[in-house]
């Protein structure tokens, strides 16, 4: 069949057979592809977003612009696909593994989450990422799985759905009274004391967009692992993390936070395409899950079905990976995003996030009339500046900036607040261009 296939080009195919032929493909684009920009300064970061120049945008961790890399990689794949669909999926997806071009997304994020490619599932997004952990549990009855209050609404319908289809239950418990005032050793222990014995997983979001507070997810995951150490490994308490407004702001690798998985979109922070996420797991961590939805992206998996038969090795990142066909321009992309901060550096990043943070924070908290709801030190925040304005309604406070054209938003919680959330197309001045306009909302 491929050689069929390869002779259907020979004859006519729009793009030449030799650009198409399995591991070809990626070697054209790259070799055509606009090198990385230096991005020494945070003027040539900034400029290679394509927002609109009369906003101030601070809402890049809920719906991010692309940068040049990424949009040009898009752009790549979508002329190959739309030159010839079917060969150049069929070539880089189905027939060859050292061609195959999820591979190399993954390789391309290895460096950066500081784990093997082996070890990264490639999904559409944070959501359904978490719904395939949390369904893919195996549960008994008896079980229950343990979350907190401050979750968001797509993490506790995880688990909520996940637990009614197993029988199982669930509970919500607080890690903080006042997010501004939280500290570590108050949530570490909250959680600690929370485990019970039927507990099977603790779900936690590394970053709460309702308040901006960051959990200390390594502290968390050590203290789980004293408790685990009386468990077999069958009832090992699973660490499970929403980690997408974390993922691309903080210098914390996604290997050396000790969760068991892990999971995040990659278009908020990461500035990756739009439609792409991820879960990072373990290879014991992968063997405790079943697969949801079949997968596209392993070979046995098609293989054992072709011989009327199931997978015989140990569950893995690639049989976790959705299948179905998706935006292979979009996904195939996501590789541009991670070579975007590694060119930049994980560190660098998390600094200037901090400093921008910080100035936002440190000018709030000196506006009469303005509570933060923040949390001061740099440990417990990150990127999200969740504040009040008394006496003015959150959807007021949002309008307000917007019409002094400055983008920000509100938390979609019970208890909502305005957010300004400053990051890499950002600077100092934009910075104080907010302050100035809460202050005026404020009456100050």
């Amino acid at each position: 069949m491929n050689v069929s296939r390869r002779e259907f080009m020979a004859a006519g195919g729009v793009l030449a057979a030799s650009m198409l032929a399995p591991g070809r493909l990626l070697a054209a684009l790259e070799k055509n592809a606009t090198p990385m920009p230096a991005l020494t300064k945070w003027s040539d970061v900034r400029a290679q977003f394509a927002l609109a120049p009369d906003l101030l945008h601070f809402t890049s961790f809920f719906f991010a612009s692309h940068p040049k890399p990424v949009r040009a990689a898009i752009e790549d794949f979508r002329r190959a696909l739309d030159a010839n669909p079917v060969l150049t999926v069929d070539h880089h997806m189905f027939e060859s593994e050292t061609a195959n071009l999820q591979r190399r997304v993954r390789e391309d994020m290895a460096p950066y989450m500081g784990c093997s490619a082996d070890e990264i599932a490639l999904t559409p997004n944070t959501t359904t990422g978490l719904a395939l952990v949390y369904h893919g549990l195996s549960l008994s009855p008896g079980d229950e799985i343990l979350t907190t209050t401050h979750d968001h609404y797509s993490h506790h319908e995880s688990i909520r759905m996940a637990t009614e289809r197993a029988g199982v239950s669930w509970r919500r418990v607080p890690l903080y009274d006042r997010p501004a005032e939280a500290s570590v050793a108050e949530i570490v222990e909250r959680v600690r004391r929370a485990v019970k014995p039927e507990t099977r997983a603790v779900g936690v979001t590394w970053v709460h967009s309702s308040t901006g507070v960051r959990l200390p997810i390594r502290a968390i995951a050590d203290a789980l692992a004293e408790l685990n150490r009386n468990r077999d490994e069958e009832r090992r308490v699973l660490l499970v993390v929403d980690g997408v407004h974390g993922f691309g702001c903080s210098e914390e690798a996604v290997a050396d936070l000790g969760a068991d998985f892990f999971c995040a979109g990659t278009h908020k922070w990461m500035f990756g395409p739009r439609g792409t996420g991820i879960v990072r797991a373990e290879a014991r961590n992968w063997a405790k899950v079943r697969p949801i939805v079949p997968t596209f992206s392993e070979w046995e998996s098609f293989e054992k079905w072709m011989a009327d038969a199931r997978p015989a090795s140990p569950m893995n990142a690639a049989r976790f990976t959705p299948g179905g066909f998706v935006g292979y321009d979009h996904q195939w992309a996501m590789g541009a995003a991670f070579r975007f901060h590694q060119q930049i550096g994980r560190a660098r990043v998390a600094q200037r996030i901090r400093e921008l943070n910080d100035q936002c924070k440190t000018g709030l908290a000196g506006i009469p009339g303005i509570t933060v709801h923040t949390p001061k030190d740099p440990a417990l925040s990150a990127g999200i500046v969740c504040f009040e304005v008394q006496g003015v309604a959150v959807d007021a406070v949002v309008k307000r900036l917007l019409e002094q054209k400055i983008v920000a938003s509100a938390s979609p919680y019970r208890d909502s607040y305005p957010r300004l959330a400053p990051s890499l197309v950002n600077n100092p001045q934009e910075v104080e261009t907010a302050l100035r306009a809460v202050r005026g909302i404020a009456g100050t």
